[in-house]
């Protein structure tokens, strides 16, 4: 059996399609298709019902695929035990993170880690939802929960704080936050509280909830909502030194932390290389937020 065609295998497998395998394995989907049907006549099998909403496993495809993940993490050791484990890390590395955490925190994390290892490549997806490493999405994901299913590695990455924040020519114009019945007077900046993918995430019901006039699944966006006076919201302390003129507001016997998750292929176990850029990547993360609340402390 062709190592190439089985690869191609477990990309159409994961992603479902011929153009979603190909985008990943930058192969056109008429390409797709001629390998995976060429696998199919090799073994005797049809590993694919074909529809219009996609390509899902036979009972065959099924038996193959633990046996093609089997082969994909040998391969992938050898190429490691040839590139030396007492070498830099090398290679590329795609980590999945919510945007908060992928804009503030990362980039300066994982460039450090690339300056002390010149032959990585560190790819990292924003997106605003849980990511399936199954799939192969990413190589490793951060989560604001702790998953309690799956055969996964996980493991606390940073606590972290929130504050509730508005800029300060808001504040100059508007009645003044003393208690949580203040807040019900201003215009909440905030997330859309359909799309809201992790329990964690919904800051406001410890405000006392209520209508969010300004929402957006981004950060970024609800930052710079702030950032321009539109109102009052929840921010990660780690962003503040980002938002100059940014204000938190005390309120008493309200405090908002919570945790990152590191969350790991369970077989990367046994991954000299995967192991090592996840210890690097806690190290790096926790000095960093540790940093940044400093900072914004200070202001």
């Amino acid at each position: 059996m062709n190592w190439d065609d089985v690869r191609i295998f477990l990309a159409v497998a994961r992603n479902e399609s011929l153009s979603g395998a190909g985008r990943g394995l930058r192969l056109d989907a008429a390409t797709v298709a001629r390998r995976v049907g060429r696998l199919e006549e090799r073994t005797g099998q049809a590993l694919f019902l074909k529809s219009p909403q996609g390509y899902r496993l036979t009972e065959a495809g099924a038996r193959l695929l633990p046996h093609a993940e089997a082969a994909e993490r040998a391969m992938a050791a050898g190429a490691e035990d040839l590139a030396g484990q007492a070498s830099g890390l090398s290679g590329q590395i795609r980590l999945g993170a919510p945007d908060g955490c992928a804009n503030y925190l990362l980039p300066q994390v994982t460039a450090a880690i690339c300056d002390a290892n010149p032959g990585l490549e560190v790819q990292i997806v924003a997106l605003p939802r849980v990511f399936n490493l199954s799939r192969r999405e990413a190589d490793m994901a951060i989560a604001v929960s702790q998953p309690t299913g799956g055969r996964q590695l996980v493991q606390k990455l940073a606590d972290y704080r929130l504050s509730l924040v508005a800029d300060e020519g808001y504040l100059a114009r508007h009645p003044p936050i003393r208690t949580l019945d203040d807040v019900t007077g201003h215009r909440v900046v905030g997330y859309i509280p359909d799309m809201i993918f992790d329990k964690e995430l919904d800051y406001l019901a410890e405000f006392g909830g209520g209508a969010v006039p300004l929402a957006s699944n981004s950060v970024a966006v609800q930052l710079m909502w702030l950032r321009a006076g539109a109102g009052i919201g929840v921010v990660h302390d780690f962003a503040m030194p980002f938002a100059p003129g940014l204000r938190r507001i005390p309120i008493p016997d309200v405090a908002l932390s919570r945790a990152f998750w590191l969350i790991r292929h369970a077989d990367d176990r046994r991954s000299h290389r995967m192991t090592r850029f996840a210890e690097a990547l806690v190290q790096g993360v926790r000095r960093e937020v540790a940093r940044l609340e400093g900072l914004a402390a200070a202001q």
